[in-house]
């Protein structure tokens, strides 16, 4: 029995805390109303090394602290848009039950008793999260009420879901964001989730013919999903992780690549070269 804590990305906490951080980390309307996060994450699993891995990428700073949850042998968790960070944990515990992701989902949402935030309003119907275990099986959530456009989707071993999510456009000259906000065209279906899941998917096989680190996958889903639109507001932080029992750098460490880029205009490029540079280092699977 393993008496080695979980290893988590703490993303979206940030947005919890009362810090003057720089652009656009907690933000408040005219009301004084806390503006609930979003983000667009990756969950998926590689069946020919057994690694598990996340990545996510938001318009807020360091969203390393809150949306990500992993355990090596275990699975992933992501938890975002009104955002209950207890998710995570409640879902590696019920991971760990042997529970399937489907039913965690049902768990989670039912037994959460929907408390607000700071005496506000931060309803259940908005919450946005996704599980994947240790067989690459994944589940997804995404309320009605989530920060627009918001959706899911999932493919083979992967599960990808995001919210404030954009469009394909010329950067907006008054927010800087990738995307014009809000749509000529209207409200629809995002296509960044389902662009992701194909990121995922379709990079297992590198230019040189040989398999891809599943690190390099999670950043090609990203990489996907910020072209088919990404987070409307920009871009300024990214987060990635990928554990697996051992395969990680010194003794007894499960964590093959934990990574955040905090602040930056181009934080899913940086990522890239970190994962890169970090790919020399571990012993987990090629």
């Amino acid at each position: 029995m393993s008496l080695r804590p979980p290893v988590a990305l703490l993303i979206g906490a940030c947005l919890l805390l009362a810090s003057p951080w720089p652009r656009a980390a907690q933000r408040a309307d005219e009301h004084g109303a806390i503006e609930p996060p979003g983000t667009f994450s990756i969950l998926g699993f590689d069946p020919t090394t057994g690694e598990i891995g996340a990545a996510v990428q938001s318009r807020v700073f360091s969203v390393g602290n809150g949306v990500l949850w992993a355990e090596a042998g275990v699975g992933a968790v992501a938890t975002q848009a009104v955002v209950d960070v207890s998710y995570g944990p409640q879902g590696l515990a019920l991971l760990r039950q042997g529970m399937a992701p489907k039913d965690i989902i049902k768990k989670v949402w039912d037994d959460d008793t929907d408390p607000g935030y700071r005496g506000q309003r931060w309803e259940k119907t908005g919450r946005q999260f996704a599980v994947i275990n240790a067989k690459g099986e994944v589940a997804a959530y995404t309320g009605p009420t989530a920060p627009t456009e918001a959706a899911d989707a999932q493919g083979k071993f992967c599960t990808a879901q995001g919210n404030t999510l954009g469009r394909p456009g010329a950067k907006n000259p008054q927010t800087g964001a990738d995307a014009v906000w809000p749509p000529a065209d209207g409200v629809k279906p995002s296509k960044v989730p389902a662009a992701m899941v194909a990121g995922f998917e379709n990079s297992e096989m590198g230019p040189n013919g040989q398999r891809q680190h599943i690190s390099l996958r999670l950043v090609a889903a990203l990489e996907a999903g910020q072209a088919a639109g990404g987070d409307h507001r920009g871009q300024q932080s990214a987060a990635l992780i990928v554990v697996k029992k051992d395969a990680g750098v010194w003794l007894h460490n499960d964590v093959v690549l934990r990574l955040q880029v905090d602040d930056s205009p181009e934080p899913i490029k940086e990522l890239r070269r970190l994962v890169e540079r970090g790919r020399g280092r571990g012993r987990g699977g090629q």
